[in-house]
């Protein structure tokens, strides 16, 4: 593994300056110096997110109201960027002068920018604050980088499958439990207007999000990723496609595209994740159900979510932990992730009636406590790139699933901290 991270890291700002000085300017921070700011009395905190949902930003929305109005000296300004934009302006922000104070990162980023020095040591703060224990270890473990935590979880996640509950009983099919069965369902719903299956495979984070579960439940992973369990895993998504019961398009196809197709009856089965079922729910055509991953040698999902985190640029870590630490009052995180369609990381919350009593969000919520986090280290975005890679060559058919693991591997193995 890379021992000087920070350097790593600086030399790819260095690339992204001299990119961005080709590129057209699409979007723009709130500007300032070093992360914060004053307006008149007020002490100005900038807020970076990526989110996109009406649900989640009218959540977020509210919780920068109410906490303004119980601190009139505070005003926050909130700015949207990208999901694909955020990593890249956070590190030309680091040499640019122009940080926030408050970022939600991507669970799977944080110990990268942790070890980049982008990312302020919150350990002492979290340790007066008292409430680490209430939450499950794999968010958790996603903040914690050499000892040391630089974030707070803010809202989980994970995938399952999601089924055509009438396409299923017109063929007299019940969910299935097991690879076997998974197979044989999209062979028999496969039909010359409807695939059978479909995850996403596109050549980004949400590609591997989507292939790690088959790789867990097949015995693997990233630590001893050139083995059997990964091969039958690349194996049993090129043979979809091959076999016509997945469209090749998924290499070109998010997670939001899949659900669009699935709640128009193009698509009987997908792996999808929690956030789905308000959209569902709202606008969704088809009968639908969801149920835990089928299982192949063992279970497993995934974790997904995002992360509270203070840049190390910010003049007001203070106020901007003090924010943090008002958003995750129980009752206040509780409103927020039950609008944002997210689990809690909170094991004490979960509990409540609103994730145990309805059917489909308790799929997700029982799937906490074996959900796994993409906590491998500040090497992780290049382990995740070539297992995107690998992913698009097996199911384009560029490479045969033994080959395209065996290259893979070869790239994350001398990043797997040992």
């Amino acid at each position: 593994m890379f021992k000087n991270v920070r350097a790593l890291m600086m030399l790819m700002v260095a690339a992204l300056v001299v990119l961005s000085a080709c590129a057209p300017k699409t979007e723009s921070g709130s500007g300032g110096s070093g992360g914060s700011g004053q307006e008149g009395d007020k002490v100005v905190i900038k807020w970076w997110d990526s989110m996109t949902s009406d649900a989640t930003q009218g959540a977020i929305k509210t919780i920068i109201s109410e906490y303004e109005a119980a601190h009139p000296n505070v005003k926050i300004e909130r700015t949207y960027i990208s999901f694909a934009d955020i990593k890249n302006k956070l590190l030309l922000g680091s040499v640019g002068n122009d940080m926030p104070d408050i970022v939600w990162i991507d669970n799977p980023d944080h110990q990268a920018f942790a070890a980049a020095g982008i990312l302020a040591d919150l350990t002492e703060p979290i340790k007066e604050w008292g409430q680490a224990d209430k939450y499950f270890e794999g968010p958790w473990s996603s903040t914690v980088y050499e000892g040391k935590n630089y974030g707070v979880p803010i809202g989980s996640n994970n995938l399952a499958l999601y089924y055509n509950k009438d396409m299923f009983e017109a063929k007299g099919l019940t969910p299935p439990a097991n690879w076997e069965e998974l197979k044989e369902a999209a062979k028999q719903l496969t039909t010359k207007d409807v695939y059978g299956f479909a995850m996403t495979a596109v050549k980004t984070e949400e590609g591997t999000f989507q292939f790690l579960p088959l790789m867990y439940q097949a015995g693997s992973d990233l630590t001893n990723f050139n083995s059997p369990g990964t091969i039958e895993a690349a194996t049993l998504v090129s043979d979809m496609v091959k076999n016509g019961y997945m469209s090749k398009e998924v290499i070109n196809q998010k997670q939001s595209d899949t659900v669009v197709q699935f709640s128009t009856g193009k698509v009987a089965m997908m792996m999808n994740g929690t956030w789905q079922i308000p959209l569902l729910k709202k606008e969704g055509k088809v009968n639908w159900g969801v149920v835990e991953l089928p299982v192949n040698k063992q279970g497993g999902t995934i974790l997904g979510g995002e992360n509270w985190a203070i840049t190390n640029a910010s003049k007001n870590k203070d106020i901007a932990f003090d924010i943090i630490k008002f958003a995750n009052e129980p009752d206040r995180l509780k409103a927020f992730v039950q609008a944002a369609g997210r689990l809690p990381s909170r094991s004490d919350l979960l509990q409540d009636p609103f994730w145990q009593d309805d059917k489909d969000l308790k799929v997700f919520a029982d799937a906490m406590e074996v959900a796994k986090a993409r906590a491998y280290g500040p090497e992780y975005p290049k382990m995740s790139e070539a297992v995107q890679i690998m992913l698009q060559q097996v199911i384009t058919g560029s490479k045969a699933p033994e080959r395209a693991v065996q290259e893979a591997a070869g790239k994350i193995d001398p990043l797997v901290k040992k």
